[in-house]
């Protein structure tokens, strides 16, 4: 059991009193690291945490062995814990026992391609994706088996998608029970055993401890379309590195789309209009703008605006209905309109990272609107070639 509470542990954030707690561990060959976890977290003194469900993630030869050791009517090791230290509750059965598929959807023997490999990732990824878009939940994640690419990508899934509430561990077994396949958990009574090297050794005695790994979470990082849709470990890591880099905006209006924070972004004329009018100011060093007063139709304004949607509908297109309601100039209302619409597509499209592609105020009155990146940061690229997606 953990020595000392984990300092960041916090009354908000207790992760004992979720009401779903979910351990997920990955596992090879040994999937009495399930046991020996359960058993660690249940026993810490300082925050014990027994889980409400239980998921492994393992190759096909592995899920075997979890059948047979964990849930079989022989051996039944899990259900054995459960009723030695008075578990009730805890989910696990076959249906919790994930295998790894490959890019042809086959379950997986072992990671051996670099194929195997990303779609270890992937998958490793999405499970955590999945149990972390339930705010209720609280995810203890275990890389205490399988393959150390195994545990490196649900280490890495969890600070891609991790929460103030989620936990990561590697359990720590005492010697000789460490290399014993016969080992699962130390017992209330005296078991004895024959470890591999032929020592006996009772497992009453053994001394199984939880080793607490601190992670950074990237999750405020990740635009809101990755953390409620389908996207590979790649496409995740991508939107993390893009949000934290420095920020380059760059406008192509003939294709009403803009390339910011890596990714790809397609604005309607209105809201690119309105983007285009700051973008150009900041590319030739001008300073804020005030807005248009609420109420009061302003023909510089409009003038400013509809030079740039005539830029991206081009000189064929229909305009009339803007124009028309422009005619007299542009007021505050339309301009709250359009700025209010861009934010919303911009925060849809990036999440956080969009906070730096916003048109700002300021801050302080009377209000001036501005990007706030630098000129360099910002360009017109009527020919660029922008790709499907941003890898």
């Amino acid at each position: 059991m953990n020595q000392n509470a984990p300092p960041y542990l916090s009354a908000a954030t207790k992760p004992a009193d979720f009401p779903r707690r979910v351990l997920l561990a990955v596992s090879g060959l040994t999937p009495q690291i399930v046991t020996e976890t359960i058993y660690a977290l249940a026993a810490d003194e300082h925050a014990p945490f027994v889980p409400t469900e239980v998921h492994l993630i393992t190759s096909a030869e592995g899920a075997h062995r979890a059948e047979l050791s964990l849930l079989s009517d022989d051996l039944g090791w899990f259900h054995k814990l459960c009723a030695d230290y008075h578990l009730p509750g805890v989910r696990f059965d076959r249906s919790h026992i994930h295998v790894m598929r490959d890019a042809h959807g086959q379950t997986m023997n072992d990671i051996r391609s670099p194929s195997d490999n990303q779609a270890a990732a992937d998958f490793i990824t999405a499970q955590v994706r999945t149990i972390t878009a339930d705010p209720a939940c609280a995810l203890h994640a275990s890389i205490a088996g399988g393959r150390k690419t195994m545990g490196f990508y649900l280490g890495y899934a969890l600070s891609l998608y991790g929460r103030p509430q989620d936990r990561l561990s590697h359990v720590l077994v005492s010697e000789p029970f460490e290399s014993s396949y016969d080992f699962f958990y130390p017992t209330p009574y005296s078991r004895v055993l024959q470890t591999r090297d032929g020592q006996l050794a009772d497992t009453a005695m053994a001394q199984v401890t939880l080793a607490d790994i601190p992670f950074v979470s990237l999750r405020h990082g990740l635009p809101t379309a990755l953390l409620a849709g389908q996207a590979s470990f790649n496409d995740a890591v991508a939107a993390v590195r893009a949000a934290l880099a420095p920020a380059q905006l760059v406008l192509d209006l003939s294709r009403q789309r803009i390339l910011a924070a890596g990714r790809e972004v397609a604005l309607p004329p209105a809201e690119l209009a309105l983007l285009a009018v700051f973008a150009r100011r900041t590319v030739q060093g001008e300073g804020p703008l005030p807005a248009p007063t609420k109420g009061v139709p302003d023909a510089i304004w409009a003038k400013r605006y509809l030079s740039e949607y005539r830029r991206i509908t081009g000189t064929l297109a229909d305009i009339e209905s803007t124009e028309r309601a422009l005619r007299d100039g542009m007021d505050g209302e339309y301009f709250s309109q359009r700025k209010s619409k861009l934010d919303k597509r911009l925060k849809t499209a990036l999440g956080p990272a969009a906070e730096a592609y916003r048109i700002h105020d300021g801050g302080t009155r009377p209000r001036r609107y501005a990007l706030t990146l630098v000129p360099d940061a910002v360009r017109f690229a009527q020919d660029v070639a922008f790709k499907e997606e941003q890898k």
